[in-house]
């Protein structure tokens, strides 16, 4: 993908601009906390060194495509992390978000996933974005059917049973639209 991302762009209450090696301790935090990794097949909070690699990661994702996933503020502090990346296992891009318990239901998950639509369609240009959800999460298969995805299968990731959601450029215009 030939286009890219400013590195700072804002939405009604989030400020999202590209992650940096300063977001480490606040990501350590985020998937050291039992609630926010009950989902994963095995549910053993990140070490300090995991998070650590997936910070390099979303860094290198920026570096070489332009755009990524975002780290998000609301009211100056960082509140979550969230946007689309190449995917290497699905057609599409990947849509992921993950927010700090303490900023559940205020909203935000939704804010941040429309957000990376809108940038993911209109900006990135792309066919289709993808989002996976496990069965036992189903606050966050309301928020990406509330944003317009659509359940297409369900398919095996880690060795768990994951629902793979899906939006086209399509049906996103046409929604806009509506």
């Amino acid at each position: 993908m030939s286009k890219s991302l400013p590195s700072n762009q804002n939405s009604k209450r989030l400020s999202l601009r590209r992650p940096t090696t300063a977001d480490l301790d606040f990501l350590v935090d985020l998937f050291s906390r039992p609630e926010l990794v009950a989902h994963r097949p095995d549910p053993t909070p990140d070490t300090p060194q995991q998070s650590s690699a997936k910070l390099a990661r979303d860094i290198d994702h920026w570096d070489k495509y332009g755009f990524g996933r975002w780290a998000a503020e609301a009211k100056g502090r960082l509140v979550g992390f969230g946007g689309v990346t190449v995917s290497n296992d699905f057609e599409g891009l990947n849509l992921s978000y993950h927010l700090h318990p303490d900023s559940w239901g205020r909203g935000y998950a939704s804010e941040l996933v429309m957000e990376a639509l809108c940038a993911a369609f209109l900006t990135l240009e792309a066919q289709r974005v993808i989002a996976l959800a496990r069965p036992a999460n189903p606050a966050s298969r309301r928020v990406l059917e509330k944003c317009g995805f659509t359940f297409d299968r369900d398919v095996m990731l880690h060795g768990a049973p994951t629902g793979l959601f899906v939006v086209s450029a399509a049906s996103y215009s046409e929604r806009q639209r509506g």
